[in-house]
């Protein structure tokens, strides 16, 4: 009998660490923060549910009909993919509407759970910066990140009037501040700029984002997340457009484009420096680091793992290539052609990603994986 009780003592003894995280897991999770009762979104057409479609959608049309939106919603709704974006699984995961977009207010939508600001092709710095350069003619949209943030508080007054009000309002929300600068650097990129020339924008963008950041926290903001740039060297639309018949340029892990995602991890490790020097200028806000790159470049390493069984290089969606990538033939253009499996690829048209793909970048992020320091728990 002593031989059986010391037995159990000793299994005790080896669960008694593993029982005491759990507790503590648990603990951690009731005693959280309030969860989110209202999400804001400010950024380009990772997130836009419908800004850009309802501005006129001069420069990119298509999104205004299938197949964008054939997965979920069945129907164009001006979201750039197949179906939901990661600010709807935010959304979801905390039990909240989707993100009606700005411009569609005045319609009677209820905004008291949040709204979107973000806009297809918007840029974190203003037009002025790329009309100097002589890129004007490119961008598709004028909103730009400053543009977002005055409608932001344009809507503020509609929110809450006093301090106190304000501070209660924003102490149970969520601002998502992108992610927002790529488009800066596919424009240049798009039209021929070099790498080396295009490092010399990263502080100027990322100075921009952080303005809008600490312009936030200054409204009584006080949980914010910032995610950082995709792999872009891992697009359908680079790898077509910068194709080399150099090996080298390959990353062999991934078959990815080595020289961009290195670009992409630059501007990112920038954005992260600059978000601490933020921590310390703010210690009373939660400044939030979404690892987009991180949570993405996951399903080039282990596609199959993640229910990507067709080329991850691929779009679902294109007019044909090596990668169904053709500027001529975009996705919704004559000439292009969807796939009858968007859930099975990691790309949608060549720039934006597929639903799915969207769904497992947000769940790194809810989960903690991928967010630093993490989300409140939805639980």
């Amino acid at each position: 009998m002593s031989g059986k009780s010391s037995s159990s003592t000793a299994i005790i003894m080896k669960l008694f660490p593993l029982l005491s995280f759990l507790f503590f897991t648990l603990g951690t999770v009731l005693s959280s923060p309030q969860r989110y009762e209202s999400i804001f979104n400010f950024g380009d057409s990772l997130s836009d549910t419908g800004n850009f479609l309802l501005s006129g959608a001069v420069a990119f049309p298509v999104i205004g009909k299938l197949p964008y939106g054939v997965t979920f919603f069945q129907h164009a709704t001006g979201r750039c993919s197949d179906g939901r974006l990661v600010v709807d699984f935010i959304a979801e995961a905390y039990g909240l509407p989707y993100l009606p977009p700005y411009l569609a207010i005045d319609n009677g939508h209820d905004f008291k759970h949040g709204v979107n600001f973000a806009v297809a092709g918007a840029t974190a710095l203003d037009p002025q910066f790329f009309k100097e350069l002589k890129l004007e003619s490119l961008l598709w949209t004028k909103d730009s990140l400053s543009i977002q943030l005055g409608w932001f508080k344009k809507l503020k007054s509609s929110l809450c009037t006093t301090k106190q009000d304000c501070d209660n309002y924003f102490k149970k929300s969520l601002f998502l501040v992108g992610e927002i600068g790529g488009n800066d650097y596919n424009y240049a990129f798009f039209v021929g700029g070099s790498i080396k020339k295009l490092r010399a924008f990263v502080p100027v963008v990322v100075d921009a984002i952080t303005k809008a950041t600490s312009a936030l926290i200054e409204e009584g903001v006080v949980e914010l997340v910032v995610p950082g740039n995709l792999p872009i060297g891992c697009s359908a639309a680079y790898m077509t457009l910068f194709q080399s018949p150099n090996k080298a340029d390959y990353d062999p892990k991934n078959g990815c484009l080595k020289a961009f995602n290195s670009f992409a991890k630059y501007h990112n490790n920038q954005l992260k420096r600059a978000l601490e020097m933020l921590r310390q200028k703010y210690p009373h806000a939660r400044i939030i680091y979404a690892d987009y790159y991180g949570a993405a470049i996951r399903f080039f390493h282990a596609p199959r793992h993640y229910g990507f069984f067709n080329s991850t290089l691929t779009a679902c969606c294109g007019g044909g290539g090596p990668y169904n990538f053709n500027n001529s033939a975009r996705c919704g253009h004559i000439g292009s052609k969807a796939c009858n499996n968007p859930s099975a690829h990691v790309n949608w048209d060549g720039i934006h990603l597929t639903e799915a793909s969207y769904r497992h970048i947000a769940k790194g992020l809810i989960s903690g994986l991928f967010s630093t320091p993490p989300l409140s728990s939805p639980l």
